[in-house]
């Protein structure tokens, strides 16, 4: 929310006392100590205020944002408020006049430099009209008068400070809440920028790999036919030409992927994670993971995502490499969430490490360089999700993905 909106829901609290106080004020005027108060004009100025303050609590709930302007004229309103309750109770010397200095702080906090000029402006020609135009209080012994007078100053500062103290306070953490979130923002800009360079250099490296691993994939099975009955060299060869058809594949998702190739057709949520579990261990034959998937059936329809899917699997090679004989998958989901947890029983991650994986390339493998975690944090936070590595009790590491299936919607 922009600063002019929290300061619209701040003044509708701010209201709302004031109508308090003001209530709490003129009853302890009027019948505690005996004043003669122009009754009905103040009241009718708290009645004002009470719809202005509940057509400030409807604004904003409604979805279209506040604008300066908008903000600044329900300020203006407050300011004649509490000027009208002041020129019927004393004018410049009641102590309480001082509280016309609280709009034009308000305002230097949250609006544009303009805006805090003219409430300044407001309040000092407010103030100054009161010093030659009020009701005055009725009249009361001099000792009394200054006691009363010193004790209304006492009241005016209590109340001065909570609310100055309360809205600063609010405004710091507001301050500094935005600052994570500039800093989140730089650091998220960074990281994409890397793992722009990246997709560009695996585009390139695709289109430059499509002519050779066609070489060999017609040499491998010409091979193949020519060795067929050499039991020495037929496995082998059939081996050579299904990876090289296998990586044909790959790059033919990867061009897709990139939006180069035809759409995916939607598929139900359990058979997409299937197909994808089952394309990682195509390539980890060696890996026995325990896959657990749990959720409402039928499961809802998606959209495949490709980059969803190569995260997910550089996840699952990140377990198998840690711990090749215990891997487990578990996927989950409900209406509006896909859960899906990744665990190993291998040396686990240093915690520093865990934190700052998926913000930058580190690696708890001497051969690996943290690019696949990177790139699983970027593609999982494109979507709206959240990807987290943490430690697995009793040993090893878990690492969880949410994320929400409204960005896999079919279209």
């Amino acid at each position: 929310m922009s600063p002019a909106g929290n300061l619209l829901k701040r003044l509708v609290w701010l209201r709302v006392l004031a109508i308090a106080g003001q209530a709490v004020a003129i009853a302890v005027a009027s019948l505690g100590l005996g004043m003669s108060l122009p009754l009905a004009p103040m009241l009718g100025i708290l009645g004002l205020l009470c719809a202005l303050a509940a057509l400030s609590a409807w604004r904003v709930r409604q979805p279209w944002p506040p604008s300066e302007p908008e903000v600044f004229a329900q300020l203006a309103a407050d300011t004649v408020a509490l000027s009208g309750q002041l020129f019927f109770s004393g004018g410049y010397s009641n102590p309480f006049v001082s509280l016309l200095l609280l709009p034009v702080i308000l305002a230097a906090t949250a609006l544009s430099p303009r805006f805090a000029w003219f409430a300044a402006l407001l309040c000092a020609a407010a103030y100054s009209l009161l010093m030659f135009w009020h009701v005055p209080l009725s009249a009361i012994s001099g000792a009394d008068a200054f006691n009363l007078h010193l004790i209304g100053m006492w009241l005016n500062f209590l109340i001065s400070a909570a609310l100055v103290a309360w809205f600063v306070v609010r405004l710091a953490a507001s301050l500094r809440q935005r600052e994570r979130e500039l800093a989140d923002a730089r650091e998220r800009t960074v990281r994409d920028a890397g793992v722009f360079a990246l997709g560009m250099q695996a585009a390139g490296a695709a289109h430059e790999l499509s002519t050779p691993l066609a070489t060999i994939a017609l040499l491998s099975g010409e091979l193949q036919d020519a060795y067929a009955g050499d039991p020495e060299l037929a496995e082998p060869l059939r081996t050579l030409r299904q990876q090289a058809e296998r990586c044909k594949t790959l790059l033919t998702r990867l061009t897709a992927g990139a939006g180069a190739g035809r759409q995916p057709e939607p598929m139900p949520l359990d058979a997409w994670l299937n197909e994808t579990i089952e394309h990682w261990q195509l390539m980890r034959p060696d890996i026995a993971a325990k896959v657990r998937l749990h959720g409402a059936r039928p499961a809802p329809s998606i959209r495949p995502d490709p980059v969803l899917a190569q995260a997910l699997v550089s996840l699952y090679n990140n377990a198998a490499d840690a711990s090749p004989d215990q891997v487990e998958i578990e996927c989950d989901w409900d209406a509006g969430q896909l859960r899906v947890r990744v665990l190993d029983r291998g040396p686990g991650m240093h915690p520093e490490l865990a934190r700052a994986a998926g913000r930058q390339a580190v690696s708890s493998k001497g051969e690996g360089r943290g690019v696949g975690l990177l790139l699983t944090h970027a593609g999982v936070e494109h979507l709206g999700g959240t990807a987290t590595l943490s430690a697995r009790e009793g040993g090893g590491s878990l690492a969880s993905v949410n994320l929400p299936l409204a960005a896999l919607a079919t279209k």
